[in-house]
C-alpha cells in the first residue's frame, strides 16, 4: 500500500509541468523542492537520532560554493607562498565534489560535536555555520565575498556518444530537482530501515540502555551526520547551478529555520514528513503574496505554523496515520465468522 501511494505520489509530481505553464509557479517548485531534500537531510539527524542542528544550513552553503568553484575555476592564494590554480571542470562533477566535501565537514563536525549534547551541540552547530559564512564573506579572493560568483554554468550530464545535455529551463531543472530528490529518499528509507537506522532510532529514545547492548554512540552519530550533510550539500549545488549566482546569504538562520519548520510540521522521523511540511510551508508564501500584504504574509505563516503545531503535535503525517485508521467503517461480522467466534468461546 505505501509502494503504490509512493508511486502516485511520485507519478503525480512528475505530471505537474505538463498542466502547469506559470513559470513563476513552477520556479516556485523547484526551489521548494531544493530546500525539500535539505529538509530531508536534516530529518535524518532531529527525527532519527534526536539532534538538532540549527547550523545545518552551512552544509547547504558548503555545497553550493563547494560545486560552483569547482565548475568555475579559481585562482588563490595560500600561505608560505603556495599558489593555487584550478581549471573549470563540468558541473556534474563540481556536484559530486561537492557531496564529498560536504560530508568530510558533516564528519568532522560530528567527531567534534557529538562529545557534548543538549544546548552544546545546538551551539557548537550554530558556531560553524557562523565560522563558514564569515569565510565566504571575507575570503574575497576566493569567494567575491559580497560580490557574489555569478555566471554559475547549468547542470549538464554528458552520454558517452550522445553528447551532453544541458539542463537550461525550468522544466529540465524541474525533473532534475525531483530525480534526485526521490534517490535522497529511497537513501534516507534504506539508511533508517537497516541496523544503522535501528540503532539510530536506539540511541534517540535510550541512549544508556542502547550503550549497554553495544551501540557505539559517536560511531553511529557520526554516519548519521556524515550522509546527512552530504545530502544537504548536493542540495546546495542544485541551488547554485539553477539560481547561477551564490552569495553569502546563502548562509542565512532564517534557511535553517525554515528546514527546522518544515520537518517539525510534516513530522520529524517520518520518511514523508519534510516532504509534506516541505510543500506545505514552501508554497505557502507564493499562495499568499498576490492577495496579502508582505506584513500580513507572515503573521498567516506564522498562524499556520502555531495551528497546525497546535492541532497536531507529532505532525501532520504522524496526524493522518492516526486519524485514518479511526476514519475506516468498522466491518460487520459475517453470519459464519460470529458462529466460529461463539462456538470458540
Amino acid at each position: 500500500m505505501k509502494l503504490l501511494l509512493s508511486i502516485v505520489v511520485i507519478a503525480a509530481l512528475a505530471a505537474v509541468p505538463l498542466w502547469l505553464s506559470d513559470p513563476y509557479l513552477l520556479n516556485a517548485l523547484i526551489t521548494t523542492g531544493i530546500f525539500v531534500i535539505g529538509a530531508m537531510s536534516l530529518n535524518l539527524l532531529l527525527g532519527f537520532t534526536g539532534q538538532l542542528s540549527l547550523g545545518h544550513i552551512a552544509f547547504f552553503g558548503i555545497g553550493a560554493y563547494v560545486s560552483a568553484l569547482t565548475s568555475l575555476g579559481f585562482s588563490v592564494s595560500l600561505p608560505f607562498g603556495l599558489h593555487v590554480v584550478h581549471e573549470p571542470w563540468p558541473p556534474l562533477a563540481g556536484f559530486a565534489v561537492a557531496v564529498l566535501v560536504s560530508a568530510l565537514c558533516g564528519y568532522l563536525v560530528g567527531r567534534l560535536s557529538f562529545r557534548v549534547r543538549g544546548a552544546y551541540f545546538v551551539i557548537v552547530t550554530i558556531s560553524f555555520a557562523e565560522v563558514v559564512r564569515l569565510v565566504a564573506l571575507n575570503w574575497v579572493e576566493l569567494t567575491q565575498g559580497p560580490l557574489a560568483l555569478t555566471s554559475i554554468p547549468p547542470m549538464q550530464v554528458s552520454f558517452p556518444g550522445l553528447g551532453e545535455f544541458v539542463f537550461r529551463t525550468k522544466l529540465h531543472n524541474y525533473y532534475l530537482v525531483l530525480g534526485v530528490a526521490v534517490l535522497c529518499y529511497l537513501l534516507i528509507a534504506r539508511l533508517v530501515r537497516s541496523h544503522v537506522g535501528r540503532a539510530m532510532r536506539g540511541l534517540m529514545e535510550n541512549e544508556t540502555l542502547a550503550v549497554s547492548i553495544g551501540i557505539d554512540v559517536t560511531k553511529t552519530l557520526t554516519l548519521a551526520a556524515v550522509v546527512s550533510a552530504g545530502i544537504c550539500g548536493g542540495a546546495g549545488s542544485l541551488y547554485a547551478h539553477y539560481i547561477k549566482i551564490i552569495d553569502p546569504e546563502v548562509f542565512a538562520f532564517i534557511n535553517t529555520v525554515t528546514m527546522v519548520i518544515m520537518v517539525i510540521t510534516g513530522g520529524k522521523g517520518t520518511l514523508a514528513g519534510p516532504v509534506v511540511g516541505g510543500l506545505i510551508f514552501g508554497l505557502m508564501p507564493v499562495a499568499l503574496r498576490p492577495v496579502m500584504a508582505p506584513e500580513a504574509q507572515w503573521i498567516a505563516y506564522g498562524s499556520a505554523l502555531i495551528v497546525i503545531l497546535f492541532i497536531m503535535p507529532r505532525g501532520i503525517v504522524p496526524a493522518l496515520v492516526q486519524w485514518l485508521p479511526r476514519m475506516k467503517p468498522v466491518a460487520t461480522p459475517s453470519f459464519a465468522k460470529r458462529g466460529v467466534e461463539e462456538g470458540a468461546s
